[in-house]
């Protein structure tokens, strides 16, 4: 059915997985609190029909692909929600399950029924399925076998043959339903278990454009494993980087030597992304602290896990929250939250009370835990969007666990993940003036003053924090962006004496004891020399990571530079296709900023 068209949409920079939400609650929720706070889509459960077993796990066994009957409601339930979150502003992703259908046997939420051992369900028979054989533990490994991986079952799943016409005709009618329903994206669950060729084929016959003017967004989850070719999924959509969820609780948890201040060389920088673990290109990632699956298996932090033995991390310690701060601060991938409910065992299924309270109010860390309305990590869906397109410039830290780093002109972020407060003077690239922390509040109505605290940026760009060490009742973080700014002003036009320009350069093969830095025809750049005024910074570690800083220029100034490698033997560069031989730019006017990046080294 068709849906009409819709206002301009949130920006897109973050979406929220309301695991196992009910749709008209979740339609309640867009209008109340998503839609007004900036996030630009809804990640729902499988809104198929399925098994129905009293677990968190059943709707990822689905019966029939041509009912949209399922415990979270009616597919006119279904068809409401998002229609109301459209007009809230607020995108639907579906998550998908078209691997496998149920096993044992039983009826599903829309009434019809199914027999695994007989393969008989609606509108499927034994020849759309493959052979009956399992996955073993052992299939994932090294060597490992990657066809028993895409061919045989998933947790004792019956594995639909994806590579077959029939089937394949199946799920593009299903998902095809599902994008005229007005769904923006989809998320394929359990695709490491099917032939990247398979959700090609698959995505080949279902509709690139939503009912809202845009590209269909797709995500895959794909494991990484000894033995799966993550790029070779990339043609259909991006990944869930689990990567980046094993990365968090590493450094957040202290593991195995692992801290904050190692992130960049863990998963590489804006450019130059990849890293020690070999992250996907930030294009083609979807990222989360944790998801459903994670926060039960032990594979991340967690917010809501208190199954007997597991770590919480919001109890004793704020990491979970620093982490989602992390996440909607730093410029990798598409962010997704995780907002679920409270568990005491693992197979638990969703609260069967209402989120909300008999005058709609929500129930926020009960049974349900709300983790998108915690203020600390919505008031960063805002920063998210606002520094959008903005690189990592003036990385510090303190100690191991104490990082700081800019987006620009347009917003920076402190984090203290160690016990000891961290007092620091740090810079930043912001305009002068007196910004709100909008990890612990925002501005008043007016704009004249902040809920809670503030920060100063001098003219200079520098700041003082005094955070307090992590195991408090506070958040220890800082975080401002320009539409938080005292008095607005928000950084454009106006009379200014200086701005930012980045200076960024890789692939210089550098030796151990040899810096890289810029030179140039101003005194902020050495006039032509170096020294320590103008030494870059290194990105990560090896002899062809980038290197960078960013300085406070005059503005709408020209000029000219160069970048060169000094220490054991002194290399410039070569001369460029300039009149002056040199790099040669102009810096913005007053409230911009600019970012060089000049690619390679030019030997």
């Amino acid at each position: 059915m068709a849906v009409p068209a819709h206002a301009a949409l949130n920006a897109p920079d973050t979406s929220v997985q309301m695991f196992r939400w009910k749709w008209n609650d979740i339609a309640k929720e867009c209008t109340n609190w998503l839609g007004p706070q900036g996030y630009g889509a809804v990640q729902v459960s499988p809104p198929t029909a399925a098994a129905s077993l009293g677990t968190w796990w059943d709707v990822y066994q689905p019966v029939n692909f041509n009912s949209l009957k399922s415990n979270m409601g009616t597919e006119a339930e279904f068809q409401a929600m998002v229609n109301t979150c459209h007009a809230a502003k607020v995108r639907i992703y579906a998550d998908v399950v078209v691997n496998h259908l149920a096993a044992g046997a039983g009826t599903a939420t829309d009434g019809s029924t199914w027999n695994s051992t007989s393969l008989t369900y609606p509108f499927f028979s034994g020849s759309d399925f493959h052979p009956a054989c399992d996955i073993a533990s052992g299939d994932y490994g090294s060597p490992g076998n990657r066809n028993n991986v895409m061919f045989c079952r998933l947790s004792g799943l019956p594995d639909l043959k994806t590579e077959g016409a029939y089937v394949q005709g199946q799920v593009k009618t299903y998902l095809n339903k599902l994008v005229a329903m007005g769904v923006d994206g989809l998320r394929f669950d359990a695709a490491k278990h099917m032939q990247p060729s398979d959700i090609q084929a698959i995505m080949s016959g279902v509709t690139q454009t939503t009912t809202s003017g845009e590209p269909l967004w797709v995500t895959q989850e794909v494991i990484p494993d000894s033995n799966v070719v993550r790029s070779s999924y990339f043609p259909s959509g991006t990944l869930n980087e689990f990567q980046y969820t094993y990365a968090i609780k590493a450094v957040f948890r202290n593991e195995n030597g692992a801290n904050l201040s190692q992130i960049r060389t863990i998963m590489g920088t804006p450019g130059n992304w990849g890293g020690t673990w070999g992250f996907v290109p930030s294009e083609k990632a979807t990222v989360f602290v944790n998801n459903w699956d994670t926060e039960r298996n032990g594979s991340s932090l967690a917010a809501s896990n208190y199954v007997s033995g597991g770590t919480n991390d919001t109890q004793g310690t704020k990491r979970y929250d620093l982490a989602n701060i992390f996440m909607l601060a730093w410029p990798y991938g598409a962010a997704q939250l995780h907002s679920g409910f409270r568990f005491t065992s693992y197979d638990q299924g969703p609260p069967s009370a209402s989120p909300f309270d008999a005058n709609g109010a929500p129930l926020i860390n009960q049974q349900w835990d709300f983790i998108h309305r915690w203020s600390d990590i919505s008031n960063m869906v805002a920063f998210r969007a606002v520094t959008s397109g903005q690189g990592v410039d003036n990385f510090t830290n303190g100690t191991g666990n104490q990082i700081a780093f800019g987006r620009g002109a347009k917003g920076y972020v402190a984090i203290n993940n160690d016990s000891a407060a961290w007092n620091a003077s740090l810079q930043t690239q912001l305009p002068a003036g007196t910004y709100c922390n909008v990890v612990h509040g925002l501005l008043n109505a007016a704009g004249t003053a902040c809920t809670s605290d503030s920060v100063t940026v001098g003219t200079n760009g520098v700041i003082s924090v005094s955070i307090p060490g992590n195991g408090g009742s506070v958040v220890p973080a800082v975080a401002l962006h320009i539409n938080q700014k005292v008095g607005g002003g928000g950084g454009s036009g106006g009379t200014c004496t200086t701005v930012p320009v980045t200076f960024r350069v890789a692939n210089a093969n550098t030796v151990v004891g040899q810096n890289v830095y810029v030179v140039g025809n101003r005194a902020e750049l050495g006039n032509w020399v170096q020294g320590a005024s103008n030494q870059l910074t290194i990105e990560g570690s090896g002899a062809n990571v980038p290197w960078s800083r960013t300085f406070q220029l005059p503005p709408a100034t020209a000029i000219q530079y160069k970048f060169m490698k000094y220490g054991v033997s002194t290399v410039w560069e070569s001369n460029q296709s300039t009149a002056s031989g040199n790099r040669e730019a102009t810096t913005p006017a007053c409230g911009g900023s600019l970012t060089l990046d000049a690619g390679s080294f030019k030997f």
